[in-house]
């Protein structure tokens, strides 16, 4: 996004991975970097600029000729191919309620065809932090490269390493255990990041 306001800023990077109840990434996904005018990235905030520079972003988005309309088709199209509609899939990832919003404001049809309910990452990880100190502080370590598919990817990681070490019996994990999950939640993503 080149901002936080929907109304004001518009999507830029779009990625999607579909996964069973397990965790497993049931296909590659997609990436797709969507093009924006030269008045939309003008909206862009120094911290933005830099941080989608840094990252090869916005190269990427002054090259592109793909439509915010052309990636929604791309999701729906992903969706469609996993999911029943019968059953909608939800969005998840770490703090999702701004993606949600854009979603919302540029992607109607895909908003329509997510669940409403949505798994947000980074309320397992606040609770995880109040609860489970020792998982918390062995949580899997992230790249933070701001792009979509590897946040989505480290996304996944984190879930499934909460999944691993606080979602057990009570007490919870031993120190030991907490680092074997880190571990083991690391390697089964390494491969998509």
């Amino acid at each position: 996004m080149t901002g936080l306001d929907p109304k004001r800023h518009v999507i830029v990077e779009v990625a999607a991975l579909v996964t069973d109840a397990e965790l497993n990434i049931l296909d590659e996904g997609l990436d797709i970097v969507v093009g924006a005018s030269a008045a939309e990235l003008a909206e862009m905030d120094d911290f933005v600029t830099k941080m989608h520079t840094d990252n090869g972003l916005l190269d990427e988005i002054k090259a592109s000729t793909v439509s915010v309309r052309e990636a929604e088709d791309a999701v729906l199209e992903l969706l469609e191919k996993h999911c029943d509609p019968a059953h909608p899939a939800p969005l998840a990832g770490n703090s999702i309620a701004t993606d949600r919003a854009f979603i919302r404001e540029h992607m109607p049809r895909l908003d329509a065809a997510l669940h409403y309910r949505m798994i947000d990452v980074s309320t397992v990880k606040e609770l995880t932090r109040r609860w489970f100190p020792r998982a918390y502080f062995n949580q899997p370590d992230k790249g933070m490269a701001h792009r979509a598919l590897a946040d989505i990817v480290e996304s996944i990681r984190e879930l499934d390493y909460y999944r691993r070490a606080v979602f057990v019996d009570t007490p919870g994990p031993e120190t030991a255990a907490a680092e074997q999950a880190k571990r083991d939640a690391t390697d089964a993503y390494q491969q998509f990041l």
